[in-house]
């Protein structure tokens, strides 16, 4: 097998490369705007954070989960009694189901 330098590479394989990295990492983070696949920062830009944050996270499991507290589909934030939870969070069983979908 001859291996080509700038050959394109199918983006699941590039998934299980990248495998040391939270999957959350696959989105751009609300919170620092770090680019996918790349770490979130603190707000200086100049260090990087060795988990991502916490509204990446979030972002992440509505992305990819639905939700068994709330019944909703990946893409639709979560809510209680009708209004959406604040600053984007998750149910926790939405998190459970998004780790779980991604192993």
């Amino acid at each position: 097998m001859t291996i080509r330098p700038g050959a394109p590479m199918p983006e699941e394989l590039r998934h299980y490369i990248r495998a040391r990295q939270h999957p959350a990492c696959a989105i751009v983070c609300p919170w620092c705007a770090a680019h996918p696949h790349r770490p979130c920062t603190v707000p200086s830009k100049r260090r990087e954070v060795p988990e991502p944050h916490q509204q990446r996270q979030a972002a992440w499991a509505q992305h990819i989960a639905c939700c068994t507290t709330c019944q909703v589909t990946p893409g639709i934030p979560c809510h209680r009694d009708g209004q959406a939870l604040p600053n984007g969070a998750v149910h926790a069983a939405r998190y459970q189901e998004a780790e779980a979908t991604a192993a």
